[in-house]
């Protein structure tokens, strides 16, 4: 009696399609960032990139390991480290197995240390942590766990990169650091006292303050006051409307000299400095669109524009995060066990579209990628921001930046 006889046509075709439900996986990815405050555009536009990578590299090439696929949901943090606790556990509780965030330190040290803790208390629901943009060294340092993984540069390395730059133009004599009152701008400001007074011992810092993280409504004192200060140079840790903030406000009241950034392109801020920023802002950052370094990016960055008219690539780690995420799973052959997925991330190279190779550092979980000091203009660009005509143009770049950067972590694995 054939199989089909004993049990049906019906029975074997629902074995069929279950047998086909266990190769088609779904790897659900929570994305926890504002979607909503004053940082909701940088939270909805990093939302974007993330949907588009993984349906480009993944779901749209017919999934990985038979057909596991990538799903990309948001959760509104607003960002709050203690909203981010509760969106963690609702995630969790739904079956996520991936937790992405990036806008702000502090919410990626109350993340790191409840998944460090809910992974020990519940081996069959671990999640990885895969961090795209919280830069806080203390998160690959003291803080480190087997959990995170850090697809960013820290801050120190940018720093590193930033002040040699700054180190080289003999024009600068003053400098001013500000930042935002939390882990990350205090981070900016340490290294940046640090690796001046190493490399430039000449540079007077003629002023170093926190202001409060999204609560200026007006950077005008704060410009008026870097300005009477006879400052050469601004260096700066602000990102989303703090930056849009205190950019528009330096223009306004005259500052000329370089403003050194982390994150002073796309989400209207490009847009905002528009000719007044040209030749003034830098800023630090991995992944290069000007001049594109491949037909790869050309074809990617136009069909991200064709769906998301309004948006921006502004961030090419979090496509770098995504195909290196998918290649560790490939590496590891299995898309449920995350302790599989995240040794197989140990160590590992990749190469992105962005011009770039990626090694996940062992002992710390650090990315170490090229970075790239690119300047704000319209001439050269062939990919602008916010539909402005101005983007980032390359200046310099440093190859393999952090490589040997020292590291406190001590790990504990699983």
């Amino acid at each position: 009696m054939s199989f089909k006889t004993k049990f049906g046509v019906a029975a074997a075709l629902a074995l069929s399609v279950s047998a086909t439900a266990v190769c088609a996986e779904e790897m659900k990815i929570a994305f926890i960032d504002p979607l909503s405050g004053p940082f909701a555009s940088t939270g909805s536009n990093g939302l974007h990139q993330f949907e588009f990578a993984a349906d480009k590299l993944v779901n749209e090439k017919g999934g990985i390991l038979g057909g596991t696929t990538f799903k990309v949901d948001g959760f509104d943090n607003k960002a709050s480290p203690q909203e981010s606790l509760i969106q963690l556990q609702v995630a969790i509780d739904q079956g996520y197995k991936v937790i992405v965030q990036g806008n702000s330190s502090g919410v990626a040290h109350a993340l790191t240390d409840a998944i460090e803790k809910h992974n020990k208390r519940n081996p069959d629901s671990r999640v990885l942590f895969l961090n795209y943009a919280a830069v806080d060294p203390a998160l690959t340092n003291d803080d480190c766990n087997f959990w995170h993984f850090r697809f960013d540069a820290n801050a120190d390395i940018k720093m590193d990169v930033l002040t040699d730059v700054i180190k080289d133009n003999q024009d600068i004599k003053k400098v001013y650091i500000i930042g935002q009152d939390y882990s990350f701008g205090k981070a900016v400001s340490a290294a940046a006292n640090s690796m001046l007074k190493e490399k430039r011992p000449d540079i007077e810092v003629v002023g170093d303050e926190l202001h409060p993280i999204g609560k200026v409504k007006d950077f005008t004192p704060y410009a008026r006051k870097i300005v009477s200060s006879g400052a050469d140079a601004v260096i700066t840790g602000n990102w989303g409307a703090d930056m849009l903030g205190l950019g528009k406000a330096l223009v306004a009241n005259g500052f000329s000299g370089p403003v050194y950034t982390y994150y002073a392109a796309g989400s209207g801020i490009t847009a905002a400095f528009g000719e007044a920023g040209k030749g003034v802002i830098r800023l630090v950052a991995e992944g290069q669109l000007n001049p594109p370094p491949n037909d790869q990016v050309v074809e990617y960055y136009k069909a991200y524009k064709a769906k998301y008219p309004d948006g921006n690539i502004d961030q090419p780690r979090i496509y770098n995060t995504i195909g290196f995420l998918s290649a560790a799973i490939e590496k590891a052959g299995t898309a449920d066990d995350v302790v599989s997925i995240g040794k197989a991330m140990e160590g590992m190279e990749w190469d992105s579209i962005f011009g770039t190779k990626l090694m996940m550092r062992a002992e710390d979980h650090q990315v170490i990628q090229n970075m790239h000091v690119l300047v704000h203009t319209n001439e050269g660009v062939t990919f602008d921001y916010d539909n402005s005509g101005f983007g980032t143009v390359t200046e310099s770049t440093i190859d393999m930046a952090g490589m040997d950067s020292p590291t406190t972590c001590k790990m504990d694995r699983p």
